[in-house]
């Protein structure tokens, strides 16, 4: 599947796209595992806890026979990670490389860009406005309460919305399968990113029309590659 050349816009998944927030999501939930008495998981476990929200990843990283139950314990749960990840979220994350230029370029050729996350929404804005303050971002929007999360589409449309786009002008770019089938969903471009926390084998089998070895091969995507100054 060959992507169009040109979108109007551009909508990213944060963590493991444009943040590399890996160890500090991996301290904190450790430090839940911890103070339970569980033993921990190396930093890399967390590559596939991370990606389904945070009421997801706080149960899986307990193991089989020890998660707690949905109800009141996951929620007991989900709020000692919170607390956890209010300590640690600033700690070691920062952008990936090569994320600063491709977002100066696309602002320089007027493109929309956004943020769509299964992180907390209070967190996913946090984390832009403090790692990716020298950009104006059109949507922010991480996990909702009353809104379902990616890969259901309606967050994506949402964002279209916001953007004043419709879906199939928009890219939507993302690091593992659930960013693919959300874009698959809402009728969006689906591209991956090969630096991110999943596999590329995992993005292609979920749909990618197109994989990122480094940021600035979206502006090829784009047809908006600006040209630096002589």
């Amino acid at each position: 599947m060959n992507p169009p050349s040109v979108k109007k816009a551009v909508i990213f998944d944060l963590d493991g796209t444009l943040l590399d927030t890996l160890q500090d999501l991996a301290d904190s939930g450790n430090a839940v595992l911890a103070a339970r008495g569980f033993p921990v998981h190396p930093v890399d476990d967390y590559r596939t806890f991370i990606g389904n929200g945070m009421l997801n990843l706080v149960r899986d990283i307990f193991p089989l026979g020890y998660r707690p139950a949905e109800g009141p314990e996951t929620e007991e749960m989900l709020l000692e990670y919170r607390a956890a990840y209010a300590r640690n979220w600033q700690n070691t994350t920062v952008p990936f490389p090569g994320i600063a230029e491709l977002l100066d370029e696309l602002t320089a050729a007027g493109v929309p860009i956004g943020v769509l996350s299964n992180k907390a929404h209070d967190f996913t804005v946090k984390c832009v406005e403090t790692f990716l303050p020298n950009w104006k971002w059109d949507v922010v929007l991480g996990a909702r309460d009353g809104i379902e999360r990616k890969p259901d589409p309606t967050g994506a449309f949402e964002a279209a919305e916001i953007l004043g786009i419709q879906p199939a002008d928009c890219y939507f770019v993302g690091d593992s399968d659930v960013d693919i089938m959300t874009a698959i969903n809402a009728g969006m471009v689906p591209v991956g990113v090969s630096w991110g926390f999943r596999p590329v084998s995992e993005l292609l089998e979920a749909g990618a029309a197109a994989i990122l070895t480094h940021p600035a091969d979206l502006l090829d995507l784009l047809g908006r590659r600006v040209e630096s100054p002589a």
